[in-house]
This record gives C-alpha cells, structure tokens and sequence, in this order.
C-alpha cells in the first residue's frame, strides 16, 4: 500500500488493488480506470443525463450556468439507473476507502454538459484548498467523472495541469481561481483527456483545470460523483436525496456511504453549487 493511502487502511480492506492510482491522485491529481463498463451501459447513463438534462432546463434554477453553453446539474440518486452499479464499482470503492478512509461519504452526483459553442472556461479549481490539504498535503475528496459520449477533439475535451493540486497563491481570486499571469504555465502542463464509453476517471477537484471550447455541434455530457472523507464538508453545497423505498432497495455498503436525507418524496433539486467566476465566458 502507497505511503497516501488513508492511515490505517490496509490492502485487505481493498477489493483491488489501486495503489498506482493512488499514487498518480497524488502525483497528478488524476487517474482512471478504462472499459470499467460497458458502451452499452454508458449509453443508458446519457439516456438518463439527457432527460435529467430537459427537466433541468425546462424550470427555474433547474441549472447553473458555467459559462457561455455549458450547464451544470445535480440529480438525485433514483434518477440514474446505474447509481449502484457505479458506486459499488470495485475500483470505485477500494479508491475511495485507500485515499479517504473507510467511512467515505457520497455526497455529489450531477452532471457537466458542454453544448456548442461552449468556449474555454477559466482555469480553475473546484473549491477552496482545505486546510488538511493545505498543512498536511493529504487528499480529502474525490471527483469520479463517467463521459456519456466517446470523447472527440472537436468536443471540448477536459484539460487538467498535472500535479497543481498543491498550488497555494494568494492570487487566487475566491481561492479559487489563478491569476491570467499563472496561465502561461498551466498551458505548457495542460494534458487533454479523451475518455470513451465506459471508461471512469477519479481527480482530486484541487487539481488546476477547465473545459475547453466546443467547436462541433455535439454535445459532451459528463457524470461527475463527488465523495468525502470524514474531514471534508462538501455535501453543504449538495442537496441530493433519496426515497424511503429507493433507500431500502440499495445494498448496505452502499448505504453506508450515502449521505443525503432519506425522504417520502423527491423535490426537484435547485442548483446552488455554483463557482464563482465560470460564467465569465472565455478568459
């Protein structure tokens, strides 16, 4: 087991073995784990994105703008038909548990979708660096991203600059959000991303990245799940639930790590994870 791994997590709690991704989340900011399922199956993940995506836009603050054609939106568990399959992923789990300790917590699942003529966002990170991080160099969430789409140049493929995820300025606006003057060197880092149906990704959100201009008529839906460890408290930004009867259906150890409020009856989730400075447009 990687000296990152979460203190007294051994390779036995495990159900495979992810010490080399452990370690590029560490080096990179950013792993993945290819053909973890099926075309097939990531088909019926963008069936659900899509309809999720219409509701979405259909009601007021059903969607949180990320710049010029390019959307946010958070669903709730039920609304995807693969929840389970994708948080009980072995990979997915043993991930989890290695960098955040065996009482990990769900507390995101949304979707990006980069429409056309999405431009270039600013080079960002997702929140603010915890002090954990800050004082310790110690991961304490994860952002595990499904494309719904083969990825293609022309669709505005991620871009992330490796190993920034330890970049500390106080230049950053909102802490967040590196000065123009830093950008000459997250281009010379920057590394686009290509995933395929099927395939999953896993970044530490500090890393330094963007989603790059759209110049086809395709659109690019992402899934984005986001996890915590005891530490962290992104699920305030959250509003992800569940039904009693959708509760009661899943298996224990994925109940375990779902946090949200259990309900009689679903609300349509108003957007408010909004970060500052992406509706900018191109920058």
């Amino acid at each position: 087991m990687t000296t990152h791994a979460y203190p007294g997590v051994s390779p036995a709690q495990l159900d495979v073995d992810v010490t080399a991704d452990v370690e590029a989340l560490y080096t990179d900011g950013i792993t993945a784990r290819k053909g973890a399922f099926t075309p097939e199956w990531a088909d019926r993940l963008r069936e659900d994105i899509e309809k999720a995506f219409a509701e979405a836009m259909a009601r007021p603050d059903g969607a949180v703008g990320r710049g010029p054609n390019r959307y946010y939106v958070e669903i709730h568990p039920e609304q995807l038909r693969g929840f389970v399959d994708l948080v009980d992923h072995p990979w997915v789990r043993s991930l989890c548990t290695a960098v955040l300790g065996p009482d990990y917590r769900i507390v995101e699942l949304g979707f990006d979708v980069p429409l056309e003529g999405a431009v270039n966002q600013p080079w960002h990170r997702d929140f603010p660096m915890p002090e954990e991080t800050r004082r310790e160099r110690r991961l304490t969430s994860l952002a595990f991203n499904v494309t719904g789409v083969d990825t293609e140049e022309d669709m505005g493929p991620f871009e992330i600059a490796p190993g920034t995820q330890w970049d500390d300025s106080p230049e950053f606006a909102h802490d967040m959000f590196p000065p123009k003057s830093h950008y000459a060197r997250y281009e010379k880092l920057a590394v686009r991303k290509y995933p395929q149906r099927g395939d999953i990704s896993c970044r530490t959100a500090l890393a330094i990245h963007r989603g790059t201009k759209n110049e086809s008529t395709k659109s690019r839906p992402v899934l984005v799940l986001g996890v915590d460890g005891p530490e962290a408290n992104n699920a305030d930004r959250h509003d992800t639930a569940v039904t009693r009867a959708f509760w009661e259906s899943l298996p224990e150890r994925v109940r375990r790590h779902l946090d949200c409020p259990v309900v009689d009856e679903l609300k349509p989730v108003t957007q408010k994870h909004t970060i500052e400075g992406l509706v900018m447009g191109d920058a």
